[in-house]
């Protein structure tokens, strides 16, 4: 039997993304949204991926290997591959998926876990406080949280954490950043909180003519010292060390911003792109590069991001492409690109007129 050979009642619908729900057990599944962060930290904390890494296997294989009991393990094993996060093979082998071999096992470079569980702890906190930013419009998320999330910057373990984080999301948008923007036109940048620079040392080494600096707090010149070291390009990439919100923007050909101006005020994000407009040659951009809401306001993902800036952030949202565009037309700018990046990111790109 063929798909084509069943009745409509008898087929698996699916609803589509932004569509409205028609069935009361989809209803259920929004609810039970949970089971899937569970499902993951579950796997974290058993040690699985790195298990997988390793060696691969049957569920009999891996149950045995971890002292798993027979009785779930081939639907947890199931589910994440459901999920994306593993792969099976027609033997019924099973590895990690491609973001879990990158993100997920310890000592790697772009490993994850250690943020995930840190920000699933103050997040979901967060998140129990959503009805009283409804009600009050106030940022409550850290007040129930274990670990408030400007200690990361006090505690050197969960500051390489948060940097690991941080570059495996810029590792994913910084090889598209090199590619499909048009740098030949510029000589030098500078990335406004840029951690410790791995976006700008992928920039510098995808395009050699390039020389990069990145604003950020004085205690990330380490962490860029030694990124900058491992890739080779300490002669073009300079740190400067100050607070954005206060201090003059260095001068560059091009400004980036990314993943800063959501946790901001709107006027906050006018003024430091006028700032950095005000201060560019002729022919120099800005580039602002967020997890933007869509402008028909249908992506989920990037409308629950938006709802948890507000819940952590006195301040923070996400905002759409065409309200950035504003305020680039607004300092002077002319919007001459929107690029759809990785990690659900969208940039914005407006260029002073030569």
């Amino acid at each position: 039997m063929t798909s084509s050979d069943l009745t409509t009642s008898e087929k698996t619908i699916s609803p589509a993304p932004g569509a409205p729900l028609d069935d009361a057990f989809d209803i259920m599944l929004v609810g039970w949204s949970f089971m899937r962060s569970k499902l993951l930290m579950t796997a974290m904390e058993m040690g699985l991926f790195e298990a997988l890494s390793k060696e691969s296997g049957t569920a009999g294989q891996i149950a045995d290997r971890m002292g798993l009991h027979e009785r779930g393990v081939p639907d947890f094993l199931d589910s994440l591959t459901a999920l994306g996060l593993l792969t099976r093979d027609a033997a019924g082998v099973y590895a990690n998926g491609p973001a879990a071999a990158r993100n997920l096992i310890p000592g790697q470079q772009g490993y994850v876990g250690g943020f995930l569980r840190m920000t699933t702890d103050f997040m979901g906190a967060g998140w129990e406080t959503l009805a009283d930013m409804l009600r009050t419009g106030d940022a409550h998320g850290q007040d129930k949280s274990k670990v408030p999330f400007a200690q990361i910057f006090r505690d050197p373990q969960r500051l390489r954490q948060f940097l690991s984080a941080m570059d495996s999301l810029n590792g994913a948008i910084g090889p598209e950043l090199a590619r499909q923007y048009d740098w030949s036109r510029h000589t030098s940048f500078v990335d406004i909180g840029g951690a410790r620079g791995n976006l700008a040392g992928t920039l510098l080494q995808a395009h050699p003519h390039l020389r990069g600096g990145v604003f950020d707090r004085p205690v990330m010149r380490p962490f860029l010292e030694e990124l900058a070291d491992e890739r080779g390009v300490r002669d073009r990439m300079s740190f400067h060390g100050g607070d954005f919100y206060v201090d003059p923007i260095p001068g560059a050909d091009v400004v980036i911003f990314g993943n800063v101006l959501h946790d901001t005020p709107v006027a906050t994000r006018e003024g430091l792109i006028a700032q950095a407009a005000a201060h560019l040659p002729a022919g120099g951009a800005v580039i602002v590069y967020d997890p933007m809401i869509d402008d028909d306001r249908r992506d989920a993902d990037t409308l629950l991001m938006s709802l948890t800036m507000m819940m952590q952030s006195p301040a923070g949202n996400e905002y759409t492409a065409a309200e950035c565009r504003s305020w680039m037309t607004a300092a002077g700018l002319e919007v001459e690109q929107v690029l759809h990046l990785p990690a659900h990111a969208t940039a914005v790109v407006g260029r002073k007129r030569a």
